[in-house]
């Protein structure tokens, strides 16, 4: 049995009352219409539970200051490392047949790979080595890949979107910006694609009219959750 990650889990900032509230919605209501159904969160078949984080990532904080850059850096360097990973995976297993599919991943892993490098070169000494992972069949079944591919993507849009305000040198600021911007176009494709290009409900491009950052706490309980990483 698995035990589903809770409102309180996956809120821990009060950024999903706040934007739910300023819709005029209740947050449940808020987190169904996102795709969340009730107190769990499922995507391609993989259930997000538990409450274990990464090891190789230590926990920003929100107060500004150049040792909190590190953390930033090397909290998104992690999720960057299991984006890579999950599409070269991917990629690798043979099992994306579609052509529109492939050429997401294909563009998409290539960018992951990009943003990896670019975080390791501005950490320097301070970057943290990628665990190793296991997909499991997110990576051999294709409708899986979709579903699991979104999901990914939309987590990865709220983690930059939740950490940008805690910035404080341009020198991190400025490459987070351009790489939360690339996710979020990551995501508006494989949404459009998981939608057959009619844009259906659950699969809009752009879904809200707002996007609610996630802390890192809550990001990185779902990512740990995956069970997907094996070691740091």
């Amino acid at each position: 049995m698995h035990d589903h990650i809770s409102l309180e889990v996956l809120d821990q900032d009060g950024a999903l009352r706040e934007t739910a509230e300023a819709a005029g919605v209740s947050r449940g209501d808020f987190l169904k219409r996102s795709g969340m159904a009730g107190a769990g969160f499922v995507a391609g078949g993989v259930l997000f539970n538990g409450l274990v984080s990464p090891a190789s990532a230590q926990t920003p904080k929100r107060k500004k200051s150049k040792k909190n850059d590190i953390a930033i850096g090397r909290y998104a360097l992690t999720l960057e490392y299991l984006e890579a990973a999950f599409y070269a995976a991917a990629l690798q297993s043979g099992a994306l047949t579609d052509a529109a599919v492939l050429r997401f991943a294909q563009v998409a892993g290539a960018h992951e790979a990009a943003h990896v490098k670019a975080l390791r070169a501005l950490l320097g000494r301070r970057r943290i080595a990628s665990p190793t992972f296991n997909f499991g069949d997110t990576v051999t079944n294709q409708d899986k890949f979709k579903a699991t591919a979104q999901a990914v993507e939309d987590v990865g849009v709220s983690a930059y979107a939740g950490q940008g305000p805690n910035i404080l040198q341009k020198a991190l600021l400025v490459p987070a910006l351009g790489i939360h911007s690339v996710e979020a176009r990551h995501a508006a494709w494989i949404r459009f694609i998981n939608s057959g290009g009619q844009g259906d409900e659950a699969n809009l491009p752009a879904p809200a009219i707002v996007d609610a950052p996630r802390s890192a706490n809550a990001v990185l309980r779902i990512v740990g959750s995956l069970n997907v990483i094996q070691d740091s």
